[in-house]
């Protein structure tokens, strides 16, 4: 959530961002609401003023043996009325905080301007492109004979998108778990295992309520949410808490399945694990000080990397221009896989500075050293990594003429040893 002095101060930016953005907030609503809310705490304090006057000529009628019932009877209508005002006051704010909610955060000055994900900035590189001599399969096909999952079981079990992992497409998958979470932890990252369902103030607090809501899977009963990513309940764990600035920066890594509807996604790159409604993932969280976010930001990018560069996976590094920015992100780094059968890049990563927009949703402070005013401190996350387009990628990288798919060497300790994956 911005902070509601930038958004009177800065109004038009605020305004130019929500339309790069495509969001709809409504930031003369927003303004509205704060003139009536400051002349409401004006006239509030006004008649306090004139309630504490009447009180000590109560008393000094009072004291000097003086009818002071009239006064009395004005002192009880101003407290009534500042009742009332105390309510409209309360319903204001409410009003307010609900259009805040809403507006996206503010893009980074580093960050490209564009009207679509068309206009990302490639920031690097790594690797090149693996040729063949032979064409290759892509990864439902090679699944055909070495059978790693099966999705039409995982249908008739839960529904389109929900994959089932079989073998040593099961055994894979775990291996990249864990060799994620062993490199992450090795770089001094503190594993968390969180719940995989969330209240509303928690989805709120990382930004996903109220403006992802329909893209969450939601128990009505228990009034709880599947979480999109491990980023929301690690992220709250320190909700309403206040840090000494000796104890930041903070770096977890958590493992979780994810849920995600996906609405409105349907016919693009659904193919198999390209777009699925729960898969696996290895997400990194920063709490940091506000001064060095854009340096763990860079430290988090690489964290990633570093994992993509073990598997020897060919990629590449997207700067998000504002438009294809997420609602709560002020700064974003996609990393993409080459898959060569699809013949494209496939998102594997993103990794993300939220600056104070989260922080201050969730109330998370810390205090300078030296006992000045607490400042809300900054989030990033970073998916470290996601692994159904990593098996994409590992399937349609490594695989041999003969339909086979070579271990890559990183994780054939967590495989028992295991080189190839054969049928």
């Amino acid at each position: 959530m911005l902070d509601l002095k930038f958004v009177r101060e800065n109004s038009e930016k605020v305004k130019a961002v929500c339309t790069a953005k495509g969001d709809q907030a409504d930031i003369d609503g927003i303004l509205d609401a704060d003139v009536k809310r400051r002349a409401i705490l004006t006239e509030v304090e006004l008649l306090k003023k004139q309630r504490n006057e009447n009180s000590a000529e109560v008393a000094r009628r009072k004291k000097t043996g003086e009818d002071a019932s009239e006064i009395i009877e004005a002192t009880q209508s101003i407290s009534a009325k500042a009742k009332e005002l105390d309510h409209a006051l309360t319903e204001i704010e409410n009003i307010q905080q609900e259009l805040l909610a809403k507006v996206p955060n503010i893009p980074h000055d580093t960050v490209p301007h564009g009207t679509s994900a068309a206009d990302n900035v490639v920031h690097s590189s790594w690797g090149e492109p693996k040729t063949f001599s032979f064409k290759p399969l892509d990864h439902l096909e090679l699944n055909d004979t070495l059978k790693l999952f099966d999705f039409p079981r995982g249908a008739k079990i839960a529904g389109s998108g929900f994959p089932v992992l079989t073998g040593a497409g099961a055994r894979l998958n775990r291996a990249l778990i864990q060799f994620f979470l062993d490199t992450h932890i090795s770089n001094g990252f503190y594993e968390i295992q969180p719940p995989y369902f969330v209240n509303a103030a928690s989805a709120y607090g990382t930004g996903q309520l109220p403006k992802s809501q329909d893209q969450m899977y939601y128990s009505n009963e228990d009034e709880l949410y599947a979480i999109p990513t491990a980023e929301v309940p690690v992220t709250n764990l320190h909700r309403d808490e206040l840090f000494g600035e000796s104890d930041l920066p903070i770096k977890y890594c958590a493992y979780s399945a994810c849920f995600r509807r996906e609405a409105g996604s349907y016919g693009k790159d659904t193919k198999g694990f390209l777009r699925v409604h729960q898969f696996d993932k290895v997400e990194m969280v920063k709490f940091v000080r506000a001064e060095d976010s854009y340096a763990e930001l860079e430290l988090l990018r690489e964290d990633a990397e570093r994992i993509l560069q073990a598997l020897n996976l060919p990629y590449r590094v997207l700067s998000l221009c504002d438009a294809d920015l997420s609602f709560s992100a002020a700064k974003c780094y996609d990393l993409e896989v080459w898959a060569p059968a699809e013949e494209k890049w496939l998102e594997v990563s993103s990794v993300s500075n939220f600056e104070a927009f989260q922080s201050r949703r969730m109330n998370i402070r810390y205090r300078p050293n030296g006992g000045d005013k607490p400042q809300f401190v900054h989030t990033l996350n970073g998916s470290g990594l996601a692994t159904a387009r990593i098996l994409v990628a590992i399937l349609e990288n490594y695989q041999t003429d003969r339909g086979t798919v070579i271990v890559p060497e990183v994780l054939r300790q967590y495989m028992g040893g295991l080189e190839e994956i054969t049928a």
